[in-house]
């Protein structure tokens, strides 16, 4: 019997390099303890809870997750290499507070349940710069009619990118959904910040980061 097709068009890498010895083995053994299944979807609303969309290296939401033990963190990650970085800081931190989605990350908002999110984090999304490759762009009426399910209550989905052009997409796009509004000092970056290496090449090339914040009303 055959598989399944996806249920939707995945764009970008699954795959990098080849892993190292001690990454392979992570995937192995540490994965299986921290992997959400969507067989067995999260119980509930409420409560704190942060998600991470495409966490590439990890560096941010392994330092979130230090820093915030009382907060359960899901990150969702479709490049395998990501989910070993990712998995090698969980291990180092110790930290116990955090549930890897190793796919693609519509899938998982289909899963949750309404109103089980505080806060939806975004950070350097893959720009899809060309015209004709826009329609791939994460952002969308889609994603965002899904982020407003999700979010409690006066939730926030924090958007990060250093394309101008995703940038005004973006709060295009929220504008366009009405049911959030945007707060902050888009130059400044959140609190608890930590500087991701996505964030670092952006700097080095010359780019300027810009830091959204929306709130669900």
């Amino acid at each position: 019997m055959s598989a399944l097709p996806p249920k939707f068009l995945f764009y970008g890498r699954r795959k990098g390099k080849p892993l190292r010895r001690r990454h392979s083995g992570l995937m192995e053994t540490y994965l299986p303890q921290v992997r959400l299944d969507l067989a067995q979807p999260l119980a509930g609303s409420g409560g704190r809870r942060w998600l991470e969309i495409g966490f590439g290296g990890g560096e941010h939401l392994a330092h979130q997750a230090a820093l915030h033990p009382d907060v359960s963190f899901i990150g969702a990650e479709a490049f395998l290499n990501g989910v070993a970085k990712l998995l090698a800081h969980l291990e180092r931190l110790a930290a116990s507070n955090v549930r890897v989605f190793h796919g693609d990350a519509r899938d998982l908002l289909e899963a949750l349940p309404d109103r089980s999110l505080e806060r939806i984090y975004l950070l350097y999304p893959d720009p899809w710069p060309k015209e004709r490759q826009k329609k791939r762009r994460f952002v969308s009426p889609a994603t965002l009619g899904q982020f407003h399910r999700l979010l409690q209550d006066d939730g926030l989905f924090r958007f990060a990118s250093d394309i101008p052009d995703y940038v005004q997409w973006t709060r295009d796009h929220v504008a366009a959904h009405g049911g959030f509004a945007e707060e902050g000092d888009p130059a400044l970056p959140y609190d608890n910040w930590t500087t991701t290496r996505y964030e670092a090449k952006a700097l080095r090339e010359g780019r300027t980061p810009a830091y959204l914040t929306f709130r669900k009303r």
